[in-house]
């Protein structure tokens, strides 16, 4: 629902001092959600669950590359709410980025309008909320954002586009949740899959189809898992899926019986109806837990006679045969070089393997008891979040009242079981090429988003790394997203320009590891405080803790 009042403040945050500028001709989408609580039961339990506009999933931001996105929000929760928009690059302007690190939250009872630009972006992403264990609750919804009209895309146009967000669920709820973690415990392993926010099991009478094809026709799927820690295989009874897009990039157009899709991960596949006209299940099943869990959708094809089939297609191995499985399935995903992105030129005009790298960091994670209660760490720092957004601070020119900049090291110390608890920032230096390292000591996988960019996700192998194992990265034709998994006892390496001035969350996807430590946040600073790299501090973002009151400091310039 759109109302003319949030188009004129909208219009006028573009004619204030601290809004973003942008050419006339960038359209705008208007949008006005109201956040609530309701009674949603995915595994078929009655629990409280976060709502937009009375909707799980949420609505979708349906848009295309450059346009200006105008989302009024109203909180109507009885706790602080922050949405924020993942693999959404926000450049210049991480005062919209929606986390705790970036912005003080939305207070029960009041709006705040986000308004973004999807710059130079194509590809599926979605949003949900990254206050407490809110994640845990819903609120998850699809940002599409498609090419311009003169851009050719490399592939036909599809019938139809359908979002499909997967992911394991908790029967608990959110406020049980957070209360188990902040008592120092695990939450354990979750109790169910769902799709789209329902689960069901072969043979149910009620399932009713979740999408509709039509015979001979292509469809798109974008599939997003939008867990809480499990990754999960997708793969659609008696058809193949061929892979074109992750995470905002067209990849090598590879068809696959079945896809891994870890946590905070999308992709996009072409479905081609060219089977016998009936039902058939799409099966999502968890990876890499002891007891698995899974839960089937129904395609039925329109005009279809005759039920899905009770034999589903089989999963993947498991175990440490599934790791290596998995492991070669990224192996074979490859940028798509000849294609046009959000520019018209190739996406292999940008020849990542022949630029020097100015900086390394190799981090690990770590689980630990600090107190007697569970924390999780990088390098052996456990982010805690502060009253006021770390952004803030350092806006206002008193980053020393809040945190100290890089008290992690770009190497891991020798003893990870010492943990520090407190705000985790790293300086970075503008448009460095940086290269990270994840090395993953544990039993368990992660998954690890950077906000503000996409990298290069170049290597992912067994054992510790090493200098010596840049000769095995794809310096050619790695895809370019946002997000990469890491299997236990393994290492994958991403490299990235830090091109994009603001604050940055690294985070874990595990969300009970983001919500007890395990991230960063990346402060990459203009030196010279110009608007060309960085916009102002919005006039209608809030200002909270020790920065109330204080005196505005002096805006960037031209």
């Amino acid at each position: 629902m759109e109302r003319a009042s949030v188009k004129i403040v909208a219009l006028l945050l573009c004619l204030s001092v601290g809004a973003l500028v942008v050419k006339a001709e960038d359209p705008y989408l208007f949008f006005e959600w109201n956040v609530t609580y309701g009674t949603i039961a995915p595994l078929g339990v009655p629990q409280q669950g976060i709502l937009i506009n009375g909707q799980l999933p949420g609505p979708r931001i349906n848009c295309t590359s450059n346009n200006n996105i105008v989302v009024n929000v109203y909180n109507n929760l009885d706790e602080p709410l922050l949405l924020t928009w993942s693999g959404i690059q926000q450049r210049k302007n991480s005062w919209q980025d929606g986390t705790p690190g970036t912005m003080c939250p939305i207070m029960p009872g009041t709006n705040f309008t986000y308004h973004f630009q999807v710059k130079d972006q194509i590809g599926s992403f979605f949003y949900f909320p990254s206050t407490g264990l809110h994640r845990a609750a819903g609120g998850f919804g699809a940002v599409d954002v498609h090419s311009r009209n003169l851009i050719p895309i490399p592939f036909d146009k599809p019938a139809e586009e359908y979002n499909v967000f997967l992911g394991d669920w908790y029967n608990k709820g959110h406020r049980t949740l957070k209360k188990i973690l902040d008592g120092g415990r695990t939450i354990g392993r979750p109790d169910g899959i769902h799709i789209n926010g329902k689960s069901s099991k072969v043979g149910d009478k009620a399932t009713e189809a979740l999408f509709t094809m039509e015979a001979g026709k292509t469809y798109r799927y974008r599939m997003c898992n939008v867990g809480m820690r499990t990754s999960v295989n997708v793969r659609i009874q008696g058809h193949t899926m061929k892979l074109v897009e992750m995470e905002g990039s067209h990849t090598v157009q590879n068809v696959y019986d079945s896809l891994d899709i870890h946590v905070g991960q999308c992709l996009s596949v072409l479905v081609t109806a060219d089977q016998e006209p009936k039902d058939y299940y799409m099966v999502v099943s968890s990876r890499f837990l002891k007891q698995e869990l899974s839960s089937v959708a129904i395609l039925r094809y329109a005009n279809g006679k005759g039920p899905a089939s009770s034999e589903l297609p089989a999963p993947p191995p498991d175990n440490t045969e599934g790791i290596a499985w998995s492991m070669n399935q990224f192996r074979s995903f490859r940028w798509n070089l000849t294609a046009s992105a959000a520019r018209p030129n190739p996406q292999g005009s940008y020849h990542y393997g022949k630029i020097n790298i100015t900086r390394t960091m190799k981090i690990v994670n770590s689980r630990s008891q600090v107190a007697g209660k569970l924390r999780f760490a990088l390098n052996g720092i456990s982010h805690m979040d502060t009253d006021t957004p770390l952004k803030l601070v350092e806006f206002f020119g008193v980053p020393e009242k809040t945190f100290k900049y890089d008290l992690m090291a770009d190497e891991p110390p020798s003893d990870l079981s010492k943990v520090t608890i407190s705000p985790n920032v790293k300086n970075a230096t503008f448009r460095n090429f940086v290269e990270i390292i994840f090395e993953n000591e544990e039993k368990t996988i992660q998954t690890y988003h950077l906000d503000g960019y996409s990298f290069f996700a170049v290597g992912i192998e067994p054992g510790k790394w090493s200098p010596e194992k840049r000769k095995n990265y794809n310096l050619v034709d790695a895809v370019s997203r946002h997000s990469i998994q890491v299997y236990p006892n393994s290492w994958a390496a991403v490299m990235t320009t830090l091109d994009n001035a603001g604050m940055w969350n690294l985070r874990s996807e595990m969300w009970e590891r983001f919500y007890l430590g395990q991230q960063l946040y990346f402060s990459v600073l203009s030196p010279s405080r110009s608007l060309r790299d960085e916009y102002n501090l919005p006039d209608n973002h809030p200002l909270c803790g020790i920065v109330k009151g204080m005196p505005m400091p002096a805006p960037y310039t031209a």
